[in-house]
């Protein structure tokens, strides 16, 4: 896979010669809906353009494999079978070999496929690597390492269930969000059936995702009537434990936001309660909390989530590395890499790495200029936010310290506009950081807007594990 940013006087056509990969592969894998129209800036993913195969009745990735001279766990890995025997009739799959062109050296091809000559070697048995000869056959090894994968979603209608099906190879979890306590002790309902029925297609495991919002708000208030008294904390338990049989979720996720600094240790006794009540019976047991750059870091959306304890007591930790360019702040990318950075710094240092789910978000918002306290940006998608830039007609810029695509535009009533979003650079970049730290892997907010881009560069940087 390759990410090639547009030009002035690029097209699809050129584009498409330049990498000898057809022009409806392309539009495809990025989402493009006018193929007349390209932004200077504009991000595209590059896809490999294997050939590919539809399984017929009776095939097995053994028989595949062998029939077209690569290996089962090239299959695998290239197609995200989330497991060997899952494949079904009509099925179509890429066939992760390379036709050797005129010209081209071993390095070059493991360069295109994100691997090694050295790998492509052992799975071809070449003696001499720079001996290929044009029209070999090459087998392409899939070696990437193995992450998990978490995908928060808030709708729970039809077109969310698609989502989960297309694209829960991709995922690890998928965590409805959300059931929220009441001051009863009591979860309000979510109708997510369809949601989870949809991720048992691919093997995600499904998370609860469990919150204090009253409202449509997160509220402090509200936790603290259940972390002051131990046996409402016990009733929102046995509520969760209830819930998680009945409707076969594999563990539960908390994110209880605005707690009061006084309820720190309250809260970090709730998580120790719900490890020694589902851990034994197993469920997981994960929690969410704000980014930090250090422990005592002030601010109510941050003194009661204690890193360090979180890390001990629970199954894994995501760190909700977003929203630095939130709705009612100051223009500016959702998740800069460098400040992400500096979060991730602090967290390894009292989070094990193996516990450390890295936020990463998959919108972008539009604020009017310049900012007004108490004004809200819109939020929008990635593909939204490239077809307003050709709307508007105006180049996509690219921020190397953030890591972020933006623009700035004017409307029909003459107001400036600036754009963040996520594209495949911003995305491959946290990626790579999450590999480099060491960690578990990353989680994301939020699934349901259009990101099509993101599903290609998983596939490129990381294996997704499956439970």
């Amino acid at each position: 896979m390759y990410i090639h940013v547009v030009q002035r006087g690029d097209s699809l056509w050129k584009i498409s010669q330049r990498y000898g990969v057809q022009i409806a592969s392309i539009v495809k894998v990025n989402g493009i809906e006018n193929q007349n129209v390209l932004v200077v800036g504009q991000a595209l993913v590059i896809p490999n353009d294997f050939p590919t195969y539809t399984i017929q009745s009776g095939d097995t990735l053994y028989q595949i494999a062998a029939r077209f001279g690569t290996t089962i766990e090239s299959l695998i890995g290239w197609n995200n079978i989330p497991l060997a025997s899952v494949i079904y009739v009509g099925q179509v799959i890429d066939i992760p070999v390379h036709v050797v062109k005129q010209g081209e050296s071993l390095y070059a091809i493991a360069n295109r496929y994100g691997t090694s000559v050295a790998d492509i070697q052992k799975e071809n048995n070449i003696a001499n690597p720079a001996l290929i000869y044009t029209g070999t056959r090459l087998s392409i090894p899939y070696k990437r390492p193995v992450k998990e994968v978490n995908a928060y979603i808030t709708n729970m209608g039809a077109a969310a269930q698609t989502e989960v099906r297309n694209v829960g190879s991709y995922l690890t979890y998928i965590t409805p969000f959300s059931y929220s306590v009441t001051k009863s002790g009591g979860l309000t309902p979510l109708q997510d059936e369809g949601v989870l029925a949809a991720a048992r297609i691919n093997r995600v495991a499904p998370l609860m995702g469990i919150a204090n919002i009253e409202n449509g708000e997160f509220n402090s208030d509200l936790i603290k009537t259940i972390l002051d008294s131990d046996s409402l904390q016990e009733t929102v338990l046995n509520n969760i434990l209830s819930t998680m049989q009945t409707k076969g979720f594999r563990g539960v996720n908390f994110d209880f936001e605005y707690v009061y600094p006084e309820n720190k240790e309250d809260y970090n006794d709730f998580l120790r309660r719900a490890v020694a009540k589902f851990r034994p019976l197993g469920y997981s047991v994960s929690s969410a909390v704000a980014p930090k750059y250090k422990e005592e870091q002030p601010g109510l959306l941050y003194e009661a989530h204690d890193y360090k304890a979180h890390g001990e007591i629970v199954d894994f930790v995501v760190v909700m590395t977003y929203e630095w360019g939130w709705a009612g702040g100051r223009a500016m990318a959702i998740a800069p890499l460098d400040e992400v950075k500096k979060v991730l710094d602090y967290a390894v240092t009292v989070i094990p790495r193996e516990k450390i789910m890295m936020g990463v978000p998959t919108y972008g918002r539009d604020w009017t200029l310049p900012f007004v306290q108490g004004t809200f940006a819109r939020t929008l998608s990635p593909v939204a936010a490239v077809n307003l830039a050709a709307q508007m007609n105006v180049s996509i810029e690219f921020d190397e310290g953030d890591q972020s695509p933006w623009f700035k535009y004017f409307d029909a009533q003459g107001k400036e506009h600036e754009v963040w979003f996520e594209d495949a650079r911003s995305v491959q970049a946290k990626y790579r950081t999450a590999i480099d730290y060491g960690l578990r892997g990353v989680s994301f907010w939020v699934l349901g807007i259009p990101f099509p881009q993101n599903w290609p560069v998983i596939r490129d940087t990381m294996r997704v594990r499956k439970i």
